[in-house]
């Protein structure tokens, strides 16, 4: 492998991974607010609880998995933020505000918003199954053993982080997504690939986290027990 095909291809892991570190992260931290709604709006539906309490769980670890993978490189994640977010601009086109403006009460009251929630959960992990499988036959994460293993378990987990949402809606809602919110997704989805995540790749000044973002959640843990 030529050197410059090897620094093509570590730029392209770098950002791959950096981009699922960051959705991993939002994905099991914002699942917190999901189950609130879940528990409180099908407090009887223990099976449905109990399967996002999976998602969530799932999520948790793939964050983990790419955690690990960045220390084992010896390096930190690059700082993408929400701009590479999918569910980040997927709840702002939807409900008009950001994930941690989401009100919880209200999603909770109203069947139809909890409904749309579910919708917008489901097509995002089915996307995020298919985007699985395409990496997975990709050259570069081919011939990455850790970043193979990664992918390849959670193409395992995946069909469970879609499909609850999907029988839930399917016994007590409409599972038919709106032609707004499978736009939405197309949207996005070609915006990340196509605009967004090239820029990061080509823009070498993008910076470092300075610290693991699961880091933040136990200063906040520890300051909210010191109070």
């Amino acid at each position: 492998m030529t050197n410059i095909i090897r620094r093509f291809r570590d730029r392209y892991l770098d950002v791959l991974a950096s981009v699922y570190i960051y959705n991993e992260h939002r994905g099991y931290t914002s699942l917190d607010r999901v189950l609130l709604a879940v528990r409180a709006h099908c407090p009887d539906n223990q099976e449905f609880i109990a399967q996002v309490e999976k998602h969530r769980a799932d999520e948790h670890k793939h964050y983990h998995m790419f955690k690990r993978y960045f220390q084992l490189r010896g390096q930190m994640p690059l700082r993408v933020g929400r701009t590479c977010g999918h569910i980040d601009h997927f709840i702002e086109q939807i409900f008009g505000c950001t994930i941690d403006e989401l009100d919880t009460d209200a999603i909770i009251a109203d069947p139809k918003l909890f409904e749309k929630l579910c919708r917008v959960i489901m097509l995002t992990e089915q996307r995020g199954m298919t985007q699985v499988d395409i990496l997975l036959r990709n050259k570069f994460i081919k011939k990455d053993k850790i970043m193979m293993k990664i992918f390849k378990i959670i193409k395992v987990d995946e069909p469970s982080h879609w499909l609850p949402y999907h029988h839930w809606l399917s016994q007590n809602g409409d599972v038919r997504s709106t032609w707004r919110e499978r736009a939405t997704d197309f949207w996005i989805h070609k915006s990340l690939m196509l605009a967004k995540l090239p820029a990061i790749f080509i823009r070498r000044g993008t910076a470092r986290m300075e610290f693991w973002p699961d880091e933040a959640e136990d200063i906040l843990f520890e300051g909210t027990n010191a109070n």
